[in-house]
């Protein structure tokens, strides 16, 4: 078995959030000591010239990042305007911030029942969501708000020029439900009389 293999994809696996040395010990079933050969070796590997990730200890979390050397070429990406065409994905973030905010990450994942980690970075290095302080909640999270340039890229002046929505899709359901239930009822109301 291949640990080196397996952490490296533990690590790819946990994106932005990051993984502590005791949950790569408890994941791997492996002692410190060993997690610390296996993050020492992988990292060494990632130092060289032709690799472009590395492996960085955040706040108490190991995770792989770019490298510094080579940040011009990633602002290329994030602005050149090809590449400014918005995925489903990414119109799904920016309703839930635009509708929400501030919000944090964990609420928007819980509105989309997925991770939205790699997708907010994606859209604060694009200029369309900006980090807009703390949260009160346990860990105090950062709180996301739409900005100006959002307002630019769909031509709106103000956050009240949003599309109003009416209903809650899932309230839209219940009500279709309930008349399928009330209509069925009544159906069997009229044969037993």
């Amino acid at each position: 078995m291949n640990k080196k293999g397996i952490l490296e994809g533990i690590l790819f696996v946990v994106g932005d959030e990051g993984i502590t040395l005791k949950k790569i010990c408890e994941i791997m079933e492996i002692s410190i000591e060993e997690a610390k050969i296996l993050l020492k070796e992988l990292k060494s590997s990632y130092e060289n010239e032709e690799r472009g990730i590395r492996i960085s200890y955040l706040g108490d979390a190991f995770k792989l990042t770019t490298k510094q050397e080579h940040k011009d070429f990633y602002k290329k990406l994030v602005e050149n305007p090809e590449n400014n065409l918005l995925s489903a994905q990414a119109l799904e973030v920016l309703a839930i911030v635009a509708y929400n905010q501030p919000i944090t990450r964990v609420e928007i994942d819980e509105m989309r029942g997925i991770s939205s980690g790699h997708m907010i970075r994606r859209l604060v290095a694009k200029g369309l969501l900006k980090e807009a302080g703390k949260s009160t909640m346990p860990g105090r999270p950062n709180l996301y708000r739409t900005t100006s340039d959002f307002l630019d890229y769909f031509g709106l002046a103000t956050l009240e020029d949003l599309p109003v929505i009416e209903k809650n899709l899932n309230e839209e359901k219940e009500e279709l439900e309930k008349d399928l239930f009330t209509s069925i009822y009544k159906e069997e109301d009229l044969k037993n009389e």
